[in-house]
């Protein structure tokens, strides 16, 4: 911390690999926030971790998968009698994308 570690030409050559096109004012503010930005990695990197296991998550996370396993059907002629159109074996909707009806 205290000098720049990352200058406003640096901040500008990232700026055109990311094909960005940023104005002087931006170039000032943003080379001021990557150099921020950089100052705080550097206080994550300093931090003693050696003891830690690595993880993914906060908190455990397991998933809960039920057996892939038929059930019970609904009778397709008794579905479509209640549905407010159906036309060939299956629901009616309104048409959209602009296709015509």
């Amino acid at each position: 911390m205290g000098h720049q570690r990352i200058t406003r030409d640096e901040c500008g050559h990232v700026a055109a690999l990311a094909r960005l096109h940023l104005t002087d004012d931006e170039l000032d503010r943003f080379s001021v926030q990557m150099d921020a930005l950089l100052d705080h990695v550097a206080e994550v990197e300093a931090l003693d971790v050696g003891g830690l296991d690595p993880t993914m998550h906060a908190l455990p996370v397991s998933n809960l998968l039920r057996p892939d396993t038929p059930g019970d059907v609904l009778d397709r002629d008794e579905v479509l009698a209640h549905a407010p159109q159906a036309e060939g074996g299956q629901f009616r909707v309104p048409p959209v994308l602009g296709e015509a009806p």
